[in-house]
């Protein structure tokens, strides 16, 4: 696969993860009270509305990137505030695993279909060209997923610990935040962040392939 090839999977693929992931926390947070991802415009599905090009450009090439938070107000949400800082963390990633799941079941019906088609069949590029789109997808999703989980802030990761800390705990963690994006960058030019964050995410998606072609 070329460059400009590759890009016309990465691009669709990184749209479809980035977009999915930040529609679950508006969607979360609206279920719980909170309308402003929705006064805002961030209650859709439309790519538009959630892509920050620096974090669309880094995702592209290292893998590794981010798209813009949806904002929430926590004193909005009805019932306790931390669990529902939790949840609406939680949303974005579960949506990557779901859609990465999806996608892995996708991949097994057009290979059901490419394996019953003739070898002179015209579809048959259709076809490899689908299974190379689901297979990155389901991949970019579990990067994203794993991504967004690390405990550093503005990170889904950082906010789930925040709720789960004592409040004196909270604070000494929070003053981390201002270094965040530092540590980040350290961890990616030592390539630390992919040595740690690749396997499992690679873990994950072996055990969804399994599921998807060993069971069902």
């Amino acid at each position: 696969m070329g460059f400009l090839d590759g890009i016309l999977y990465v691009i669709p693929a990184v749209l479809l993860a980035m977009t999915v992931h930040e529609y679950a926390h508006a969607k979360m947070a609206h279920s719980l009270g909170d309308n402003t991802a929705q006064r805002e415009g961030r209650l859709t599905l439309n790519p538009l509305e959630h892509v920050d090009p620096l974090g669309l450009l880094m995702l592209i090439i290292v893998r590794f990137g981010w798209a813009k938070p949806v904002p929430i107000n926590p004193f909005n949400f009805k019932g306790n505030r931390d669990a529902g800082i939790i949840k609406v963390s939680l949303a974005g990633p579960l949506a990557n695993l779901a859609l990465a799941f999806v996608s892995l079941v996708l991949l097994r019906v057009v290979a059901t279909i490419g394996a019953s088609l003739p070898l002179q069949s015209d579809l048959l590029g259709v076809i490899q060209a689908l299974q190379t789109f689901f297979m990155l997808l389901a991949r970019l999703n579990l990067y994203f997923m794993v991504f967004n989980l690390i405990p550093l802030p503005p990170l889904d990761g950082s906010k789930i610990l925040t709720s789960v800390l004592s409040p004196k705990a909270r604070m000494q963690y929070q003053q981390v935040e201002a270094y965040a994006p530092l540590i980040l960058i350290l961890l990616l030019v030592t390539r630390t962040l992919p040595r740690i964050l690749v396997p499992i995410a690679e873990t994950i998606l072996s055990t969804l392939f399994f599921i998807v072609f060993g069971i069902i």
